[in-house]
């Protein structure tokens, strides 16, 4: 009973050990900032409208078997290119914000479809093939923004072109749709702001994967997550329905980004989309998720326990040091470390897996063998 219960709370650690890792420095650094919990709860409510659609969109790929889809910066990338032309178009409030997010869409399930296809070539090096797809698209997308808007692609509003006369400048204001979402209704609490409407596009989403879990496509995709050559046998399009998976990650992803960028208010054209991928993945493994398994409540948790870090990182850094780089510093590398330690857990825990398959074999051999003996 005693061993059980032991083998229970190593279990429980072994799993849980990130998101408690990220709840003992938060606790530690909460009085070293000196900021107030109003303040804290605030900025997180802010936060979790601003960044949780694009951790959200990262389940559809784990569901599938096909681990953590770093190439959502493929739907980021569409996003931003809807918002460049919106921008152009002066379309300003909620009807901005939507016309966006219609244009983005056809452009994210494109992006999907190439991510797909080249994924399927890479079964099982899924992650690092995204990462550097990404990559590879990035630059695709620089050459659309910087060399082909004002030539190829009409651009009519010169405030947003660099001096030549074609390309798109460093940095756009997207005063037009800045906050549309977020303040179209407003709930005041108290002191605390929470926009409603943000909330009510990320409970939709929420419902979505809940109810897409219990579909054929997504029993199928569960299928295809937990044994390949198995779904491939009972009859499942495995490499359609992993295009699939990817294509509705990246719309997502894109629709997600649109939602981030007019939280903030202005589009850095060329580096927006960069760390999209890596934030959201690292604040989703904070949750407790792994590269296998991921659920609604690790996303929450995740952007919940991630951005506490950054808001009282930095704070944290000033008070003690001096220099609030040191916080920015701290703050990359837990990120950074966050992914790395997921990722070597997951193959010590395949290792160990195999190991187990291995010896229940040898086993089950052995047994056989001593049953001809007799």
């Amino acid at each position: 009973m005693v061993l059980e219960v032991e083998n229970k709370i190593k279990k429980f650690l072994i799993n849980n050990i990130v998101p408690l890792f990220m709840i003992l420095v938060i606790i530690l650094t909460i009085p070293v900032s000196g900021l107030s919990m109003e303040y804290i709860i605030q900025e997180i409510i802010l936060r979790l409208s601003r960044n949780l659609f694009l951790v959200l969109s990262l389940l559809i790929p784990i569901i599938a078997g096909m681990g953590l889809n770093f190439g959502i910066v493929l739907g980021a990338m569409a996003g931003q290119l809807a918002l460049i032309l919106i921008t152009d178009w002066q379309i300003v409030g909620l009807q901005g914000f939507f016309l966006a997010i219609i244009l983005s869409l056809p452009l994210g399930a494109l992006m999907g479809v190439i991510g797909g296809v080249v994924l399927n070539r890479a079964k099982g090096r899924e992650m690092i093939t995204s990462m550097i797809l990404g990559f590879f698209i990035n630059g695709v997308y620089q050459l659309i923004v910087l060399y082909g808007m004002g030539k190829i692609i009409p651009i009519t509003d010169e405030s947003i072109l660099l001096s030549r006369g074609y390309g798109i400048r460093n940095a756009i204001d997207l005063k037009n749709i800045r906050r549309a979402l977020d303040d179209g209704i407003i709930l005041q609490i108290g002191n605390f702001s929470i926009p409603i409407l943000t909330i009510i596009a990320i409970v939709l989403f929420c419902l979505f994967i809940i109810w897409f879990r219990k579909t054929k496509l997504g029993q199928d995709m569960r299928a295809i997550g937990q044994d390949l050559e198995v779904a491939k046998s009972a009859g499942i399009a495995v490499d359609s329905t992993r295009v699939i998976a990817i294509v509705i990650s990246t719309m997502l992803a894109a629709i997600g980004q649109i939602i981030f960028l007019q939280n903030i208010g202005t589009m850095n054209t060329y580096n927006s989309h960069e760390q999209i991928g890596m934030f959201s993945i690292a604040a989703l493994l904070i949750g407790g998720a792994s590269v296998a398994k991921a659920s609604i409540p690790n996303a929450l948790s995740g952007v919940i326990l991630f951005h506490a870090m950054f808001i009282l990182a930095p704070r944290a850094g000033k008070e003690l040091i001096g220099s609030a780089q040191i916080g920015e510093y701290f703050r990359v590398f837990v990120s950074y470390g966050i992914i790395a330690l997921v990722l070597i857990m997951h193959q010590w825990r395949r290792e160990k897996e195999k190991a187990e398959e291995r010896r229940k074999a040898l086993e089950l051999v052995q047994n056989s063998g001593r049953g001809e003996d007799k």
